[in-house]
Parts: C-alpha cells; structure tokens; sequence
C-alpha cells in the first residue's frame, strides 16, 4: 500500500474551486489522465482512466463529502484497492489550496511496474496541474453539487441562490 499526498494553489475562491471539482463529467476535458466518468448516482461513478500506458476502469464509492471542504471516496470492491480524500483550504480570499491523499494498492498490469506508486503521483499530479489550468481560466465554475454525503448517505442539498453577475462598474 502506497500514500500520496499531491496539492497545488489555484487563482479562485474555495466555493469556485469545489464547486468546479464536483463536476466528475468535466474531468476528461480538465484532467489528461482521466478518460472517463460516469455519475450512476449521487454517491457513486465510474471512471476510465489511463496511467502512463495502463488504463483501468473501477467504481468509486464518495463516502464523505461537505461542500466547500471535503470529498473523501473508496473504490468500490469489495477489497478497495484505493481511497483517499480532496481537501479545500482557503489560502486568501481568492485563492484555494487543494490536497489530494491517496491510499493506493496497484493491481494488474500497473502493479507489475518498478515503482507502480510513482507513476500514480505522477498522474496525481498531472491531473492537478491540468485543473489548476482550466479552473484559473474559466474564473468560474461551469456547474456545481451542494449535497453532502455522510458514510456514504446523501443528505439534501443546501439551497444555491444563483450568484450575483453585478457588473463592477457603474451602470447608468
């Protein structure tokens, strides 16, 4: 069993940030290594990724999730092969340091190279690098998921009042 621990600060404010990562869909446009996700319901996806030159599709299980702060997940086996959590801090009023921590035990084709944990971080950190990029584009997220999720239950969504597009100068 490998950690992996991967963070990079980002150019938006933490409700920005979060609100942009629960958009699993978005991924294989944000993120290179991922290929893949499909939302089969509110606590669980399924994604296709590719390492290196391994792919693996797996189920993955949100077993934690709080908005603005947390999103802890496992594989979905019956021996999880990987769990881990993203975390979001606020660095300054618009500015957002993201953690991943991961648990990961490569099996298969993966599992066979030197260093399976170091090809992982490595995607980890791509992935990371690929969303920093996207997210401080945009500026905004395209969407977002307010429900929270506790030991796997999902617990209603807080209210979203759409956000204000009050212009920064003055109209008139």
């Amino acid at each position: 069993m490998s950690a992996i621990e991967e963070s990079v600060e980002v150019k938006v404010p933490v409700r920005t940030a979060y609100d942009q990562w629960t958009q699993f869909k978005s991924f294989p446009r944000i993120m290179n290594p991922v290929q893949r996700v499909d939302q089969v319901g509110p606590a669980m996806t399924r994604w296709k990724v590719r390492v290196g030159l391994f792919r693996k599709e797996y189920m993955a299980e949100i077993v934690e999730q709080q908005p603005d702060s947390l999103i802890a997940w496992r594989s979905a086996e019956r021996n999880p092969w990987q769990w881990g959590e993203v975390s979001f801090r606020p660095a300054g009023p618009d500015r957002t340091v993201i953690k991943v921590n991961m648990h990961v035990e490569p099996r298969g084709l993966i599992g066979r190279l030197p260093d399976p944990a170091n090809t992982v971080r490595r995607a980890v950190r791509e992935g990371l690098d690929d969303f920093k990029e996207f997210i401080e584009g945009l500026g905004d997220a395209s969407g977002a998921w307010r429900g929270s999720i506790h030991n796997g239950r999902v617990t209603p969504s807080e209210p979203n009042p759409p956000r204000s597009r009050v212009p920064k100068w003055p109209v008139g």
